[in-house]
């Protein structure tokens, strides 16, 4: 039983070919790119709305320098928000509950950052590892304890989204299972259970898109210390 509840998080394959690269991609069918020949209709619009709104709040905190990252930050924003919200329909597979691959966006993005910093402006990035005024004694510690804040940065960016997601999931599943099993027994508490469940989809919907915001407002953030 307990194994049942993890396999919603196992990659699923076909032919010994894991299809998390075709769950990856699907999102992109949902958003297609309108050009000349098209019409404008209400979907367009509300597509052109949605992008601009998302660009013009990740883009508040940057200065000027920052804006050039807006195609990256504003496609990230979606990809991960089209990805999480798919992943709460039925019988389908969330890649974002995987923390190889909320790494492996994290990490070099993190380290795009970094290095921005390091080439635009070395003395001011390296200055953040240690305060002003800080007293003689406690420099070496100070310094131990910032690399080690700034090196922990990608992996609290890919651990977080990961355990909100994947707690999401084993709750969703947790209390629809406990009121399938309950409906024959007692009803009225498999009701009460499934109104529950219902709040708690809602909840989730609402966790997927703050998720992904945070993550992509964060390494917005850290964009900005470093230009």
């Amino acid at each position: 039983m307990n194994l049942s509840f993890f396999d919603q998080f196992t990659s699923p394959c076909l032919l010994g070919i894991p299809l998390i690269l075709i769950s990856m991609l699907f999102p992109t069918l949902l958003l297609p790119s309108p050009d000349n020949r098209w019409v404008t209709n209400r979907l367009s619009t509300l597509q052109s709305w949605f992008l601009h709104l998302i660009t013009k709040q990740l883009m508040m905190p940057l200065n000027k320098k920052g804006h050039k990252w807006a195609l990256i930050l504003t496609s990230l924003m979606t990809f991960l928000l089209m990805i999480n919200l798919l992943g709460l329909l039925p019988y389908t597979f969330t890649p974002t509950t995987q923390l190889s691959m909320n790494m492996a966006l994290a990490f070099p993005l993190w380290l795009a950052t970094l290095l921005t910093g390091m080439r635009n402006q070395p003395s001011i990035s390296l200055g953040h590892l240690l305060p002003e005024g800080t007293p003689t004694p406690l420099i070496p510690a100070l310094i131990l304890i910032e690399t080690t804040s700034l090196l922990i940065r990608p992996l609290a960016l890919g651990v977080r989204l990961t355990a909100n997601l994947t707690a999401g999931h084993l709750l969703i599943q947790l209390i629809s299972t406990a009121s399938i099993a309950l409906l024959p027994t007692m009803p009225t508490v498999s009701i009460l259970t499934t109104t529950i469940l219902l709040l708690l989809t809602l909840l989730e919907v609402a966790v997927a898109m703050i998720q992904a915001y945070v993550f992509v407002l964060l390494l917005s953030l850290y964009l900005q210390e470093n230009i």
